[in-house]
């Protein structure tokens, strides 16, 4: 009788276990993002040649803010694997441009163009070269020293300035770059279009188009998933640079404990998210962007002692898992990656084999997650 008792309680304990996704071993996650970054490579082995746009016959210089993207993640991957060719590469992007924004404007104000600093700051850190952040000063002081602050009217732009802002003030010492950025966030969160960002479902409108009464087809809200990761993103990269004892530190991580509780709820059953979030009959379907981006905010969550890890583990891994074996090819290129866009009906389809209109954001965004799910 004992001896069965002991059998059902172990067989008990188990039954939670067989169901349960684990991450695969760290050698393997490196091995998949070499793998996808090398495919990236292969087929842009010049960083400095203009990106063609076909379906509006017109080429984009190579600094916009989507290769300033895939570079974001190819310093994260350099930070846990530091290959010189990794470094070489960004460096040659880096001077090719002079160390300038997009069009050489340091007057510019456009999130999108500016975002490239953010590396810049990055190989700055490696080997301080005073040009490399000259241009890149110049225009955030620009910010700094005008009274600005609605200058983020979509969200994507959080993610393309707000960190280079924190970067700034972490190498220069000046808080100033950091309470600009918390006065712009500010302005974004609750002042635009009545603020996008919805406290009561924690996520955001992608800007003032998208704020009620607009609805989806289904009658709730409309969130994109892309742009709210992006918000993600930019919350773990500002809460990366500043001070345990800035103070917009507890707000910035209140709204991403809000903004991971809201993107667990609407989680697929697959693992990957949709690219509306509350809507899964709008062009519903696997998408690797959005998806990459929650991993990335959640795993560094998890990583920094701020989200649970009891909680978001297994949401993580679900989502990692998803993205490594239905997403990723065997010779690295990545499938589900919507095209730019701002909505759910822009870049589609979006399936195993389609190819977006740009291919570096969603190498870059694959890159950072993996990144920062490598140290879990």
């Amino acid at each position: 009788m004992k001896k069965l008792l002991i059998i059902a309680i172990a067989m008990l304990l188990a039954i939670p276990m067989q169901g349960a996704e684990t991450l695969p071993p760290r050698h393997e996650i490196l091995k998949t993002l070499i793998k996808v970054n090398d495919h990236y490579l292969d087929k842009h082995p010049d960083p400095l040649l203009s990106i063609p746009y076909y379906s509006r016959e017109r080429v984009y210089e190579a600094n916009i803010w989507t290769r300033a993207v895939y570079f974001e993640g190819l310093m994260a991957l350099y930070s846990i694997y530091p290959a010189n060719r990794y470094y070489d590469y960004a460096y040659r992007w880096g001077e090719g441009f002079k160390w300038g924004m997009r069009r050489d404007r340091t007057t510019t104000r456009n999130a999108d163009n500016y975002c490239c600093g953010q590396t810049y700051a990055d190989l700055y850190r490696l080997t301080p070269e005073p040009k490399m952040l000259t241009k890149t000063k110049a225009c955030m002081n620009m910010l700094v020293n005008t009274p600005q602050v609605d200058d983020w009217t979509w969200i994507d732009a959080i993610q393309m300035g707000m960190p280079l802002l924190a970067k700034m003030s972490a190498i220069t010492g000046d808080q100033r770059y950091n309470d600009k950025a918390w006065e712009m966030y500010s302005w974004t969160r609750n002042t635009l279009a009545g603020g996008l960002f919805n406290e009561k479902e924690g996520l955001w409108w992608r800007d003032k188009d998208f704020v009620p009464p607009y609805k989806e087809p289904n009658g709730k809200n409309c969130y994109w998933s892309r742009g709210n990761g992006w918000v993600v993103a930019a919350l773990v990269r500002v809460l990366d640079e500043i001070a345990p004892d800035d103070p917009h530190r507890s707000a910035y991580i209140a709204d991403l404990e809000a903004m991971c509780d809201a993107a667990v709820k609407c989680q697929r059953p697959d693992g990957f998210w949709n690219v509306s979030l509350h809507d899964e009959g709008n062009y519903g379907g696997k998408e690797l962007t959005g998806t990459a981006l929650f991993v990335y905010g959640m795993a560094w969550g998890i990583n920094n002692g701020i989200l649970d890890r009891v909680r978001y583990l297994p949401v993580v891994t679900k989502a990692w898992n998803a993205m490594v074996n239905d997403a990723v090819h065997p010779d690295g290129f990545l499938g589900y990656v919507q095209g730019t866009g701002k909505e759910p009906k822009d870049g589609q389809p979006v399936t195993y084999d389609s190819e977006p209109d740009f291919d570096d954001y969603g190498t870059g965004c694959f890159l950072l997650a993996g990144s920062e799910v490598y140290k879990l």
